[in-house]
């Protein structure tokens, strides 16, 4: 791992304990056990260690995503049941991180562009298995079920609905929404 993606990795375990106001350089250098200085060196502004995020963000899905590939809508749910549990269980830094960036995009333009871009993404990395499980309108679709999961994962992480959902209950519940946006 390079020394910019281990401060990257730092920053979300930061920005996710520590909020947007603790997620400082020094923060960070704590975080990774590095010399006072070091997230400084490699990211010179606050714009560029929160863009680091976003792109180390961006780079975890790009990997994930993929891995979602179905033979069919059943074998997807699966899939994304798994997914998900991981998102809630080792992922759950990643998810506060990303929630942290959403509420200051809305208010820091030069952050939202990378945002709007890495949503088109997945999407459309959505889109696509959708159509390769058979999945008519597969991109409107795609919108559909991003948001729920997007829902759902906010709901268990910081939503007043903390369930400690199972893969199983995972899967019955990304099930029904696919046999929702599906008919």
């Amino acid at each position: 791992m390079s020394r910019r993606v281990e401060i990257a990795e730092a920053a979300i375990t930061t920005l996710a304990r520590e909020g947007m106001r603790g997620l400082t350089h020094r923060a960070v250098d704590r975080t990774a056990r590095l010399p006072e200085g070091s997230t400084s060196y490699y990211f010179r502004t606050r714009y560029a260690l929160l863009r680091a995020i976003v792109d180390q963000l961006v780079e975890h899905d790009a990997v994930e995503i993929p891995a979602l590939t179905p033979g069919d809508l059943d074998q997807f749910a699966d899939a994304a049941a798994v997914l998900v549990h991981q998102w809630l269980t080792v992922g759950r830094d990643r998810q506060l991180a990303r929630y942290e960036l959403s509420v200051e995009s809305t208010r820091r333009p030069e952050l939202r562009a990378p945002f709007v871009v890495a949503g088109a993404r997945i999407r459309a990395m959505v889109a696509a298995q959708l159509e390769a499980a058979g999945v008519g309108e597969a991109e409107e679709k795609a919108d559909d079920f991003s948001a729920f999961l997007d829902g759902l994962v906010f709901d268990e992480i910081a939503g007043a609905g903390r369930r400690g959902l199972s893969v199983d209950r995972l899967r019955g519940k990304i099930q029904a929404m696919l046999n929702a946006v599906t008919s």
